[in-house]
């Protein structure tokens, strides 16, 4: 999980201002990161006063970068999520910003080899998938 001063943090909240105050869609930087230019699955958590305030992601990549996934899953945590309303522009400020990037997923041999404080974990059955983030409170 990258924290508040990241520079992947920093893109998704730069999204979401901008979203937010114009309903505009930021560009990726042109000189991306190292780290922006590859592709993956991409989370993005938003917090307020502790609370969760909004998650959406992507479980594989579906933009040409991480950076564009990045925008993108941004401003989706923060206007479509339908567990809340919208982010309105006064939140802004209260808002705390966690990007996770997905490694790609590896089948294991049995419930020992699980560690939801280190590692995400996908579960499956039938056409349903879930997906629980590592390290998350109270797990």
């Amino acid at each position: 999980m990258r924290k508040e001063s990241h520079p992947l943090v920093k893109l998704a909240k730069d999204a979401i201002k901008e979203y937010i105050k114009s309903r505009g869609i930021i560009k990726p930087p042109e000189d991306l990161a190292e780290e922006m230019k590859g592709q993956a699955g991409v989370f993005v958590s938003l917090k307020k006063r502790g609370q969760l305030r909004g998650c959406i992601g992507t479980f594989a990549p579906t933009a040409k970068n991480i950076a564009e996934e990045v925008i993108h899953n941004a401003v989706s945590a923060a206007t479509r999520d339908p567990r809340f309303s919208p982010v309105s522009f006064s939140e802004l400020e209260e808002i705390d910003c966690s990007v996770d990037v997905l490694t790609e997923p590896e089948r294991i041999a049995g419930p020992e080899e699980l560690d939801p404080k280190r590692y995400g974990i996908i579960v499956r059955s039938g056409m349903k998938k879930g997906l629980l983030l590592p390290d998350i409170e109270g797990v």
